[in-house]
């Protein structure tokens, strides 16, 4: 995560971001549906002792129109599907993509509606949860 733009997406308690902050990202925008979400990163982002001025949040809508080097998104399958598009848009050309929150038995489906904009590795899978990663299409 050194010096990259991250974009924690649906990011609930911020917990991701904060993460890829203490790893060394230079930014991550907060985004989530959540306006108590929203409060509840920047209050985290608070507690951890970060600048909150790297961590700004955002309803959807609001994003700003900026592409970054890594999305994160724990989140639910159904929702990650959706989003894909969205998400895509979010990255740069070789961007990364890590994507958590989906059960074993969604992931294959998902990773191949990904496979559009996105070269997906294998995925990882634990105690039933799996994790897919991938690099956003130069095109």
């Amino acid at each position: 995560f050194a010096d990259k733009k991250v974009v924690d997406f649906g990011c609930g308690s911020g917990i991701l971001g904060i993460a890829a902050l203490l790893l060394g990202a230079e930014s991550v925008i907060g985004i989530d549906n959540d306006p108590q979400a929203l409060l509840a990163s920047q209050d985290n982002v608070e507690r951890n002792q970060l600048p909150a001025d790297k961590f700004p949040v955002f309803l959807p809508e609001d994003t700003p129109n900026e592409q970054v080097d890594i999305v994160l998104a724990n989140i639910l399958a159904q929702p990650l599907h959706d989003l894909r598009d969205n998400i895509a848009q979010l990255l740069k050309p070789k961007g990364k993509l890590i994507l958590s929150g989906i059960l074993e038995h969604q992931a294959a489906a998902l990773a191949t509606h990904y496979e559009t904009a996105f070269e997906m590795d294998p995925p990882c899978t634990e105690d039933g949860w799996v994790r897919l990663t991938g690099t956003k299409k130069d095109r």
